[in-house]
């Protein structure tokens, strides 16, 4: 076992056997996570909805802690789409102040263990406060590469296109024929971050909510019938035992 998992992984249990099929050569370099499911775990337990929001914020934290310990370098989480908007405004409201509350409790743990956050989607529309503190920590941990967490807030992967297709088409000089995929990403809110080796869905639910469209085209798939609140590092390292089984062929035939 990797020595900064241990610790961390409890010997003879489930997570070390799960531990020890790994290839950690073989890592995904990059984790994209649809977080799903807080608002039933929560009806499941005749709890508000509320509450299933604030016990996903500690499978966040378990999550961060597994991707450090494995060594994967980049954690993208779905946490608040374009469509949630529609969700009852108290809802909505106090979703937001537990994120505010998440970052000035949680930024400490950033610089300590030097990871980096980055926000990716339209941040206009995020209410000011919260703007300003998703500055404050991005400012303060945009040196770190120990993990960077990229929290997609108000996000949505079809008008992140749209949003691309308005970038390219506001400069004055664009070559329209040297145009290529390659050149197009860099207008996108994930420039300079690689594609998703891997997506994770919580739930049980089989579809990608206008999730990075772009960037998971050859993406690996991993769903799990757990809820949000539930997913902890034996589920993360399922999820890498069965990526690791695959074989990515982007398109290609291998022998």
């Amino acid at each position: 076992m990797l020595k900064r998992l241990e610790g961390f992984i409890e010997p003879g249990s489930e997570e070390e056997k799960l531990v020890n099929q790994i290839d950690f050569s073989q890592l995904p370099h990059h984790v994209a996570v649809i977080m799903d499911g807080n608002g039933r775990w929560a009806k499941k337990r005749n709890l508000p909805r509320i509450e299933g929001h604030r016990a996903g914020a500690d499978s966040v934290r378990e999550i961060v802690e597994t991707c450090a310990r494995l060594g994967i370098k980049i954690l993208t989480l779905y946490a608040f789409s374009k469509e949630n908007w529609k969700r009852p405004k108290k809802e909505v409201v106090t979703l937001w102040r537990l994120l505010e509350e998440y970052l000035k409790k949680e930024d400490k743990v950033l610089v300590k263990n030097k990871f980096r956050l980055l926000v990716i989607g339209e941040r206009d529309k995020i209410p000011l406060s919260v703007q300003k503190e998703l500055g404050r920590v991005e400012k303060l941990t945009e040196n770190y590469n120990n993990l960077t967490v990229v929290m997609a807030l108000n996000y949505g992967g079809r008008s992140e296109i749209v949003e691309g297709v308005k970038k390219l088409l506001r400069e004055k000089e664009v070559d329209v024929e040297a145009l290529d995929e390659e050149t197009f990403s860099r207008y996108l809110f994930t420039a300079n971050l690689p594609d998703p080796d891997l997506v994770i869905r919580t739930s049980g639910e089989l579809r990608l909510s206008n999730f990075l469209l772009w960037q998971i085209a050859y993406s690996e798939i991993w769903i799990t019938p757990e809820f949000w609140p539930d997913f902890r590092r034996k589920h993360m390292l399922q999820a890498l035992v069965d990526y690791q089984k695959r074989e990515r062929r982007f398109g290609d035939i291998h022998s």
